[in-house]
């Protein structure tokens, strides 16, 4: 009987893409930016000169969330999946791929890109497959999944989180690009934690 309890306890996910459509989402007006559609239940972003992206269209929390998604890199040999999203007052990006295909963390801490920060690891991502991604921003930290293994995990405090300089800032408040690279993205969802 407690398992059952806890289960329905559970915070509920929000799907954020339907699978067949845009609806809910609009293209980021980067420059220079690829084309945008939507195939086999994924958002294909094609590859930008030099970013392409999506922006959820609405509102999304603050703090106290979880998104969880799959990202693939089709083609191109960057970053695949930079997730922008709100961290209280400002905002940050995780990315996926990033500086030639194998850098992922925060961008930026303390104004530093991810891959010059702690939160800076280095993954092999094989083009076409899939690979879930979930990200948790509560007020004590920023911690990431990648296939269900603990990636990073970043106490929020007195440092500066915040985005880097350029064009990302368009993604804001809460968006998903690839740079000079096709990207799929599928199985978008969120959820409020308490």
């Amino acid at each position: 009987m407690v398992a059952i309890t806890a289960l329905a306890q559970e915070p509920k996910w929000t799907p954020m893409f339907d699978g067949k459509t845009l609806k809910g989402w609009k293209e980021t007006p980067f420059t220079g930016k690829g084309s945008v559609k939507v195939e086999d239940g994924a958002i294909i972003l094609g590859a930008g000169s030099p970013m392409t992206g999506i922006n959820g269209d609405g509102e999304f929390p603050k703090a106290n969330y979880e998104i969880r998604m799959e990202a693939a890199r089709l083609q191109g040999n960057d970053f695949f999946a930079g997730i922008t999203f709100p961290v209280f007052h400002t905002f940050c990006s995780w990315i996926n791929g990033g500086w030639n295909g194998e850098v992922v963390g925060l961008s930026s801490l303390d104004g530093y890109d991810a891959s010059e920060n702690e939160t800076s690891q280095r993954v092999k991502f094989e083009k076409g497959r899939w690979y879930k991604l979930r990200l948790q921003v509560t007020a004590e930290r920023i911690a990431a999944w990648i296939d269900d293994q603990l990636t990073f995990e970043f106490a929020v405090g007195s440092r500066e989180v915040g985005l880097r300089a350029g064009e990302i800032d368009l993604s804001k408040p809460f968006g998903i690009a690839a740079y000079r690279t096709q990207a799929g993205v599928r199985k978008i969802e969120y959820r409020l934690l308490e």
